[in-house]
Order: C-alpha cells, then structure tokens, then sequence
C-alpha cells in the first residue's frame, strides 16, 4: 500500500488508535530526555497546543523567520499556516485554500521573507508574502514536455531556494522530476525522474539548498523509499548519496554543520505504533544522534537498522531547529497532533 492510499485508509484507523496510550497528540506525560552523546534533548510538555477555534490535520513542515516566529504548515483548510512564538503562543494564522500543503519554505530575498508551499491536491505551487498574499502560483511544467495528461500525475512536495532566486521543485508524489525555475517563475530546466538510477529518485519527497560550502552549495533530495538523501549540483548533475539503512527520511534541514531530518518510520510498516524519530547527521555525512530511536552504530562502514525507542512520536514528517538549537517537530497522521519541542539540554 503506498502513502496516499493508506492515508485513504487511515481514518478508521487513527480513530481506533484513539484508545490507546502511545497517540500522544502533542503531549509528553513526564520530562524526558532523547537523543546520543552532544546531541541531547528534553521534551518540553504541552508547547503549542491550541484551542479548538485553531485545529490543525497533518502538521507536515515547520520553518523560523527572522523575528524568530515558527510558522507552522497544515492542511487543514480552516488556518494552514500557523504562527506561534518559542513558547508556543499562537500569533496569527491564516490560509483556507491548501487541502493538500506539504511543502513550505523560507526564502530571504534581498532582506524581504517569503514562502514557498506545494500543494499536491492542488497541483500547484505558491509564493506568499509572510501574511499569506500570493505572489504568483505555478502549476506543472507543461513546456518540459514531460508529463502526460496535462499533468494529471504531478503531485509537488517541496521546494528549495538558491541565492540567485532560482528555486527547484520536486514533483515527490508524483513522476520524481525535480523542475528548477527562474526568480520570475520562468521554467529553465527539469531532471531527475522515476528510475532506480543514481541520478533519479522512487520518491523525492524533499529537497533542500545545503550552502554549508558556500563556494559550492549544492542540492540534498529526498529520495524515501530508498532511505537516502542524493546530492546534486545546481545544474541537476548528480555527486553522490547519504545512505540511511532503514530510515525514511524526509526533508532534510541545515542547521550549522550539521543535517537534521525526520524519520517517518524506520520499518515497511504502515500502523499506528509511531515507529519514527529525529536524525541528526554530522558534517561527515555520519548520523550521529537520533532522538526517539536507539544510538546510530556503523558496522563495516554501514549504519544498523536503528527502530523506535520512544512512543513519543507518530509519524514525524518535519522538523525546524530555533536559533536556541531548540528542534520542533511536525507529525503527520499522529491524530491531529500538534508540534512537540524538544530542548537541546
């Protein structure tokens, strides 16, 4: 069963899981402290649970402005951007037309903040000021010629920002074509793909700028169900991959020198025992810490199959990392969950 039929099927089945102590809907029962070696952390209680006048679904990506705002991402059409502060407070929200927001992005363009989201039901993808006006709204890339049935079949994800205001989307959901598009929207090139090889994806759910080499900066994509992240250059010219054992990861985060992503499961299952975690990968490509899930071993050069350790979480889909080095994070089909901070300690 793949990931949109399940969540099809998942509405019987979250109900069921009501009943039972592991859904913890935002909430931790007793402080607890996750995480490996200097990358630990307390779980802070109830941080940002709202009032039933701000309800949220699939809480699917997270990001911090400049004024140190976390702007939240759902796709529940009542408010599918939520604004808090650090101690979550909400401070506004806004959005009724995402049903199907996954994908949001921060992008400093010559000192002025703006979103990116994807919207998969829709098709489509927006760039919004931090208010929620819509600057410009782009459907499938019709003059790559690549997709057939007027696109019919493309589902964006994600999108990611170069510093020339280029920006890369990833049709994740969809036919794994990654289309780059100039500052103006204008189409310059598509790659990527379904396929098995190195320079195509079976899911790229996610894709991020990583300037951490600012001489150099480079694409990381998301491809899920091989457990990897794939390097590429801004031409779309594959360099090489991060293999993740068993973990599915999603997008991944650059904070520092470090990689930080969500691990939506860490088995072929599709239940509602969580089953996901934190990543933290070192600027070695190494993971060095995963809070939720047991410590990272490497054997002959290969990282064991690392399962869930805390019921904490259910299906985490995102996380952001405050200035504090703070990590929120985002879960999808976990019961209409709010975001769970976690406090490096």
């Amino acid at each position: 069963m793949n990931r949109r039929d399940f969540l099809v099927k998942s509405t019987t089945a979250t109900a069921v899981g009501l009943a039972f102590p592991y859904i913890n809907f935002g909430k931790a029962k007793e402080d607890t402290i996750l995480g490996h070696g200097q990358y630990r952390y307390k779980v802070v209680k109830d941080w940002g649970i709202l009032d039933n006048d701000t309800p949220v679904k699939d809480c699917h990506e997270m990001v911090q402005d400049s004024k140190g705002r976390l702007i939240l991402l759902t796709n529940e059409v009542k408010n599918n951007t939520i604004i808090y502060n650090k101690s979550g407070k909400l401070l506004s929200k806004w959005g009724t037309e995402f049903p199907g927001a996954h994908g949001l992005t921060l992008s400093n363009e010559n000192g002025e903040e703006f979103l990116y989201i994807t919207d998969h039901d829709r098709r489509q993808i927006f760039k919004t000021t931090l208010e929620g006006q819509i600057i410009f709204k782009i459907g499938y890339p019709k003059d790559a010629n690549v997709y057939k049935y007027d696109g019919a079949y493309y589902k964006p994800t994600e999108i990611a920002v170069a510093s020339n205001g280029d920006f890369y989307v990833a049709d994740g959901y969809g036919e794994q074509y990654i289309s780059r598009y100039n500052y103006k929207g204008e189409l310059i090139q598509v790659f990527g793909g379904r396929g098995m090889e190195n320079d195509k994806f079976t899911e790229c759910h996610g894709i991020t700028l990583d300037n951490r080499n600012k001489n150099n900066p480079t694409l990381l994509i998301t491809d899920r169900q091989k457990h990897q992240f794939k390097r590429f250059s801004l031409d779309g010219k594959y360099i090489s991959t991060i293999p993740l054992g068993n973990l599915w990861n999603c997008r991944a985060v650059i904070k520092g020198e470090n990689i930080y992503f969500a691990a939506l499961k860490s088995n072929d299952k599709w239940d509602n025992n969580g089953l996901g975690f934190v990543g933290i990968i070192d600027k070695n490509d190494k993971v060095v810490s995963c809070p939720g899930g047991a410590e990272p071993i490497y054997k002959n050069g290969e990282l064991r199959a690392i399962p869930q350790t805390s019921k904490l979480f259910t299906y985490p889909h995102d996380v952001c990392i405050d200035d504090e080095e703070s990590i929120y994070v985002a879960q999808w089909n976990s019961g209409r969950t709010y975001p769970i901070k976690l406090q490096r300690v």
